[in-house]
């Protein structure tokens, strides 16, 4: 299984998959795409007007990652469900999060 992480131009890259209007605000695992491409699944209470579903997104990888908002920036896919996150700065708690997310998968 491939990471939704890649190299990006000062950090890295994070493929995400945006569900709003949720029960609740969370990192929910790892989504698998038709195409077998890979991206972090993030469930928001947010609607998907004007940027409130996207600062909702970066609200949750930030505090699931404990590292600040502003080491998130939305770089593409501003209106699409499939988004793609630079994340800069020390990206461990990231990379943490997203190993205890394939972990728990295996689990199952």
């Amino acid at each position: 299984m491939t990471s939704p992480l890649r190299p990006g131009k000062g950090g890295v890259l994070l493929a995400v998959r945006v569900t709003p209007k949720s029960s609740r605000d969370e990192v929910a695992g790892l989504h698998v795409a038709s195409d077998g491409s890979i991206s972090l699944a993030v469930m928001v209470t947010a609607v998907p007007d004007k940027g409130r579903a996207n600062a909702a997104v970066i609200a949750t990888l930030a505090k699931a990652c404990r590292m600040p908002k502003s080491a998130f920036a939305l770089v593409a896919g501003e209106t699409e469900r499939n988004k793609t996150i630079l994340v800069t700065g020390n990206p461990a708690g990231l990379e943490a999060l997203i190993a205890g997310k394939v972990n728990a998968g295996k689990e199952n």
